[in-house]
């Protein structure tokens, strides 16, 4: 409350915030409980990574068919380079020229 009391440019509410993930959370929500038991866990996990994929202006299919294909070879010290905020599409990654 004192932020915005603080600075008269900050909105009292955050409805915009609020608007923005409503789709994503409604989404999470209506898959939860499909099929078996951990489906619906593993549903709404991947239906976040879209959702995060789709805020970022990345395509979807283009970063889950690049990062699947990456991923058996990776090492648990690597996966932070394939979150989507992290993520450099193949067409903009440096070319591995070997030596």
């Amino acid at each position: 409350m004192t932020v915005y009391l603080d600075d008269g440019r900050v909105e009292i509410d955050n409805n915009l915030v609020e608007n923005a993930i409503r789709p994503t959370a409604i989404g999470k929500k209506n898959w939860l409980f499909v099929g078996e038991a951990g489906a619906g866990q593993r549903g709404a996990i991947l239906y976040s990574i879209i959702e995060t994929c789709r805020r970022r202006k990345i395509d979807p299919y283009a970063y889950l068919r690049d990062v699947l294909t990456r991923l058996p070879s990776m090492t648990t010290g690597q996966i932070a380079a394939i979150t989507p905020a992290n993520w450099i599409s193949p067409a903009n990654r440096p070319s591995q020229i070997a030596a």
